[in-house]
């Protein structure tokens, strides 16, 4: 299994995208940056798309998607309240056509909207997928994705600290976290269901102690104006746990 980074912060520049990643090329996850890091070409490859949740960071380019991609039907896959999201404010048919459905122009729907349940395996493009409910806003999930030969991914999408009962439902080869603040802010990212070092190092310790075992871990969602900060401190964490750990870039490739 190969990941590659699209997006990776939580803030769009010249420099930093919104997160988005690809699961050998033709998963997508999460889409905030899913038709501004890729190719026409690149983009027919694309066979589904998975959504964490409905906040606009994540789900941005999923029209964008659709009027590059109409003469096909793609899959996207979230939680109900997600699709909802989706539907009602984006390709709404004012801000976007409804690609959802038929319109005058498309002979057929441009996506369906497929809704996940929670801790419900589900077949999508010849991966399992499980979501699994996260401490963040309008029924966000984490995400495992497990290729045809067993390698697993968990992605946490954005979450807040309080994952030991997610832990206990997934088992993965590779953890992608939030990992938004540094700790002097780890204030503001509990009011806002998000993570700083310190609070991920007590989601890892809880992940050994019930798992037996700790993963790669790569960070993402980084605000990218505290990036230097969040890296020390992620660093220090992860010497004290011996984390094989690192913070995703835009371009890069994981194998799993």
């Amino acid at each position: 299994m190969k990941v590659r980074f699209l997006g990776v912060s939580n803030a769009e520049s010249a420099d930093n995208q919104l997160v988005s990643f690809l699961i050998d090329e033709i998963l997508a996850v999460d889409a905030g940056s899913l038709t501004a890091r890729l190719s026409f070409a690149a983009q027919k490859k694309v066979r589904a798309i998975l959504l964490s949740h409905g906040h606009y960071d994540h789900i941005r380019d999923v029209p964008a998607f659709a009027f590059s991609n109409p003469l096909r039907t793609t899959p996207v896959l979230a939680a109900q309240e997600t699709l909802e999201i989706l539907s009602s404010h984006l390709i709404d048919g004012v801000i976007y056509p409804q690609y959802a459905g038929k319109t005058s122009f498309l002979k057929k729907p441009a996506l369906k909207l497929v809704a996940l349940e929670p801790f419900t395996p589900k077949k999508v493009v010849g991966y399992e997928v499980v979501a699994v409910p996260v401490n963040h806003p309008h029924n966000a999930a984490g995400l495992q994705i497990t290729d045809p030969d067993g390698k697993s991914v968990f992605y946490t999408g954005d979450t807040g600290p309080g994952l030991s009962d997610v832990w206990r439902h997934i088992s993965a080869e590779l953890l992608i976290v939030d990992l938004t603040f540094p700790d002097r802010l780890a204030q503001t990212a509990l009011d806002s269901g998000h993570m700083c070092p310190a609070l991920l190092s007590r989601e890892l310790r809880k992940f050994r102690r019930i798992k037996g075992y700790l993963p790669r871990v790569v960070a993402v969602h980084l605000t990218p104006w505290l990036r230097g900060e969040i890296a020390e401190e992620a660093a220090r964490v992860a010497g004290r746990l011996g984390l094989r750990f690192g913070i995703a870039a835009e371009g890069e490739v994981i194998s799993v």
